[in-house]
């Protein structure tokens, strides 16, 4: 593997840790409010500061790691397993069953994401599970395209409603204090980012890693 997918293990891993250990480290429960210290800066008992209603965005960081990261690994496992059993029974089966699980792939392709969430959310409203739903449900056509083809040449809003806190609902609420306090802004941004880049670069590591074709 490359040493940015190396890289990029070691922080998963790292971030991992603190999702899991942190939360015990610092007792600080993250819906706990002091309105008479909101947009505190960086102090000894606040280490990054408190958001516009006194809560420790220290810990709403570390809280918030555990939402985003279950959020996107269901969603994914769920793409995942949608896609996969999808693309395999259509290249597998042939015939009507391909025809039909293909044109019905297609059909999810042409659907517009905006419309897609507005009927699951009037239909079973807001929250984790939803939230899931929604990004397995929009993300499982191009697995099942790959996995189609792997298979005929070889035979894969809406959101966290608060108190809960994630990185997501954190730099949603941080928009409209982008001017008075940035930092509230920039902790869950720069987090997302980190998470995101090393996810990628992961999977370029372990692509050129495990693909031979790629080593020809």
């Amino acid at each position: 593997m490359s040493r940015f997918g190396v890289a990029s293990t070691v922080i998963l891993v790292a971030i991992a840790a603190l999702a899991i250990v942190g939360p015990f480290l610092w007792t600080i429960p993250p819906e706990a409010t002091d309105p008479a210290h909101g947009l505190a800066g960086v102090s000894a008992a606040h280490p990054l500061g408190t958001d516009e209603l006194g809560r420790d965005v220290l810990s709403r960081l570390l809280h918030g790691s555990r939402v985003t990261l279950l959020v996107g690994v269901a969603a994914m496992l769920a793409a995942l397993f949608i896609g996969v059993v999808v693309g395999a029974v259509a290249g597998w089966s042939g015939g009507w069953a391909d025809a039909l699980l293909m044109r019905f792939t297609d059909a999810m392709l042409a659907v517009p994401a905006f419309f897609f969430i507005l009927v699951v959310i009037t239909v079973l409203g807001t929250g984790i599970g939803t939230l899931v739903l929604v990004i397995g449900a929009l993300s499982w056509m191009p697995v099942a395209r790959v996995v189609y083809g792997e298979t005929l040449l070889s035979y894969l809003g809406l959101g966290v409603q608060p108190p809960l806190p994630s990185w997501g609902n954190m730099l949603q609420r941080a928009q409209q204090y982008v001017f008075t306090a940035p930092a509230l802004a920039i902790y869950p941004g720069l987090a997302i980012t980190l998470v995101v880049l090393a996810f990628n670069f992961l999977g370029d590591g372990l692509r050129d890693a495990l693909d031979p074709r790629r080593r020809r």
